[in-house]
């Protein structure tokens, strides 16, 4: 089992199964209403990690002939390539890639042989599957998803160093492939996926939608920078707007709650796993202050 330990840990503890790091003086609170059962107290802000940069020799132990290029540049080809790493984790056969496994078949499952669907299109096949669990958990079933290897080494800080794979990168179109098979503990497997997908993408409007409920596509098309995205975190105006249409289209602080469980659950993730990325911190700070303020207005109109 891979445990990721952050370099600089944070708690992660919180009102619900594993919630946020809480202090008095910093807490926002929301009476009681007929949808909840009880007062909710939730921090203010999202605690950021200190940063850490992620060690070179993790990226070079997957992909060996990136040795003479800077890791930022490694970041940015990736970037590049997302659409056709996207496209090969697509091109693995639904049929013999389950969502899940049981964890008991997990102790002896090394690899998965996996074949890969006819495409026209240039692919990047993944290199590994990885099995999440919950840290100590006793669920009996584990997470399987599909993932690039470097995509992970060189954004996660605190991700063990991986085993290397030895994939073709573009294997032809009835080729099968065998990937091995990593069990990897991480505080919420069913949140991994939008943080997965931005190490991808990047893309701040995929993770917000993913967040936020019914989040207006009008909003989302004016994020086309860092810059109109941290514009929006530092509008009054804006976010009230937003967590206006949050309070409609997920009414009661039950359903908000859940939406602010969801983006904790990813905050969570990205503080294991030692992302550093600004502007996925800046995207969660902005659907954090979102559903805050849902609640806020919410418990105003009772």
């Amino acid at each position: 089992m891979f445990q990721v330990r952050p370099a600089h840990p944070i708690q992660t503890k919180a009102i619900w199964d594993e919630d946020l790091p809480t202090t008095p003086s910093a807490m926002a609170s929301f009476p009681a209403q007929p949808s909840y059962p009880s007062n909710i107290q939730l921090p203010r802000t999202l605690q950021r990690p200190p940063y850490a940069e992620v060690p070179r020799q993790n990226v070079l132990a997957v992909a060996p002939e990136l040795g003479d290029v800077a890791i930022e540049y490694v970041r940015r080809g990736l970037r590049v390539q997302a659409n056709q790493m996207l496209a090969g984790i697509s091109a693995l056969s639904p049929s013999h890639l389950p969502p899940a496994m049981p964890r008991s078949q997990l102790y002896h499952t090394t690899s998965l042989t996996i074949p890969f669907r006819a495409t026209q299109h240039a692919i990047s096949c993944p290199t590994h599957i990885l099995a999440l669990s919950k840290p100590s958990s006793n669920d009996a079933t584990v997470t399987l998803v599909p993932t690039h290897a470097v995509v992970l080494a060189s954004q996660c800080a605190s991700l063990p160093r991986l085993p290397p794979s030895y994939v073709p990168t573009q294997p032809g179109a009835t080729v099968s492939v065998t990937l091995p098979v990593l069990p990897i503990s991480v505080p919420s497997p069913s949140a991994f996926a939008p943080l997965h997908a931005f190490l991808y993408t990047h893309s701040v409007s995929n993770l917000l939608s993913a967040l936020l409920p019914a989040i207006p596509s009008s909003f989302l098309s004016t994020l086309t920078s860092h810059q109109a995205l941290r514009g929006t975190l530092a509008s009054g105006p804006a976010l009230h707007s937003l967590s206006a249409h949050l309070m409609s289209s997920a009414p009661g602080l039950g359903a908000l709650t859940g939406v602010a469980q969801k983006i904790a659950a990813v905050w969570r993730n990205a503080v294991a796993l030692g992302v550093h990325d600004p502007e996925l911190w800046d995207c969660l700070d902005l659907a954090w202050e979102v559903v805050i303020g849902a609640m806020n207005l919410g418990a105003g109109a009772h």
